[in-house]
């Protein structure tokens, strides 16, 4: 009975779990953008730089987008990760790419609105 309650209170294991799911992930190298982009359906990797302005600002609509929809959301500091951000033709921060099963199927490039991230979410989702 006291695990269950324990379970169900505000702050518990179980919420802090859910919750790190729907957080954006953390991406370093190709293997690992590789291993992301195929354990999970649709994923949406946002290359950014910590010194952008836009990046900054695109910051919260990418955590609403992760937490509110179906994607799974990576990002990649394309500062730490030049060779990778090269790889994908990334030229200027930011830049989303929309995997779906593994693929890559779409390219935004620049600060983007919520309902634009969520519209191409939804049309591969």
């Amino acid at each position: 009975m006291d695990e269950l309650r324990t379970r169900d209170e505000p702050g518990s294991a179980n919420e802090s779990e859910s919750r790190n799911l729907s957080e954006p992930i953390t991406v370093d190298g190709k293997a690992g953008l590789s291993d992301t982009a195929t354990d999970h359906d649709v994923v949406l990797v946002d290359f950014y730089a910590d010194w952008c302005g836009p990046c900054q600002m695109l910051e919260p609509v990418v955590e609403t987008v992760t937490a509110e929809t179906a994607a799974k959301v990576a990002k990649i500091d394309v500062d730490a990760n030049q060779k990778l951000a090269t790889e994908y033709g990334v030229r200027g921060v930011p830049t989303l790419l929309l995997f779906t099963n593994g693929e890559l199927v779409e390219r935004l490039v620049g600060l983007q609105d919520e309902a634009q991230l969520r519209s191409v979410i939804e049309e591969y989702a």
